[in-house]
């Protein structure tokens, strides 16, 4: 393969025909690098290899070991972004008509060629490559930044759930969810390519939210009823309980978790995803334990575990602290 066809959009062209092969190249080498296989297989394992690089699959229909509008498939399912053309010299409309209403292929054109009207058909088909790979990258930018605007809206209902349900406005139970969604290793949710829309989106989690916090609240009166004395290792026994055997106690005022994944799920999961009432009962017993002056140190743990260890504290939060911990996600 040249530097050029490693460098600019190229065409892959699937033919068995080795004259039919040397032509395409010779004819539509101008237009852009010409990458050739013999058969549906070796098209197949060029199209994965180089799929970065070709913008233009033209394949024909009938060959040993396989027929042109299955690679093509293959393409509209693994490479969506590539112009996919199907070309034949024999008449099979069924196949033809089957793999256009499937939208597996953008053009249908029958040998034999006329050579410029095919010319005018791939600098269309370039152009076309060109249009959905600027409107790819622009809707991945518009999803970063949707992702980042999910996330910071996600850790201030965080702060707001321990302002209005748990009645505080303690800095150490937000800070002790945060620091454990950081080391579980924190994968910022990928918004949902169906709520694109932002009212969609805002609406979907709005109503997740509203779920958790009252998923939360119920766990936090739970809670009260059955601690009325406040001693903070009744929670960590509660803890072990309650996530079974991705917990473990560490001593009288210590748990480790096994699952670090299990403390991010509020934070990381799509807007779709209902909340789990463990993972409220975590963020309750956050609040239960910095209503009581408590907080959990975090820490890495043994065999890639998160551990957390009781210690007093009583400390308020501010603006310029959230916005910190915002920034670092």
């Amino acid at each position: 393969m040249t530097e050029a066809t490693q460098q600019n959009p190229a065409i892959l062209y699937v033919d068995d025909e080795p004259t039919a092969l040397k032509y395409f190249q010779r004819a539509m080498g101008a237009l852009a690098p010409v990458i050739t296989a013999a058969s549906v297989e070796e098209g197949r394992r060029l199209l994965d290899a180089y799929a970065d690089r070709v913008a233009v699959l033209v394949s024909d229909q009938r060959m040993p070991g396989g027929y042109g509008n299955e690679l093509l498939g293959h393409a509209w399912e693994r490479h969506p972004h590539v112009v996919r053309i199907l070309t034949t010299a024999y008449s099979e409309m069924e196949h033809t008509v089957e793999a256009v209403n499937q939208g597996r292929i953008h053009r249908y054109i029958q040998k034999p060629w006329d050579i410029e009207a095919l010319r005018m058909e791939l600098r269309q088909a370039l152009e076309l490559a060109r249009l959905r790979r600027e409107h790819a990258q622009l809707l991945r930018e518009k999803l970063l930044v949707r992702q980042k605007q999910v996330t910071t809206a996600r850790i201030g209902a965080v702060y707001a759930l321990g302002a209005t349900i748990a009645g505080q406005v303690s800095f150490l139970p937000v800070e002790t969810y945060l620091s454990a969604a950081l080391a579980a290793g924190l994968t910022p949710p990928e918004p949902d390519w169906l709520l694109i829309d932002h009212s969609d989106l805002t609406s979907s989690e709005a109503f997740r939210g509203a779920a958790f916090g009252l998923a939360v609240r119920e766990h936090l009166d739970a809670m009260a009823r059955r601690c009325p004395d406040a001693q903070p290792r009744r929670i960590l026994g509660m803890m072990v309980e309650t996530f079974g055997d991705s917990c473990g106690q560490l001593g009288d005022n210590g748990v480790l978790f096994h699952k670090p994944s299990e403390l991010a799920e509020f934070l990381e999961t799509p807007s779709g995803d209902v909340v789990s009432s463990q993972h409220a009962f975590w963020l309750a017993a956050l609040l239960w334990l910095g209503r009581h002056g408590w907080s959990l140190r975090i820490s890495a743990g043994e065999g890639g575990g998160v551990q957390g260890r009781l210690e007093q504290a009583d400390e308020m939060m501010t603006p310029a602290q959230l916005a910190a911990w915002v920034e670092r996600f």
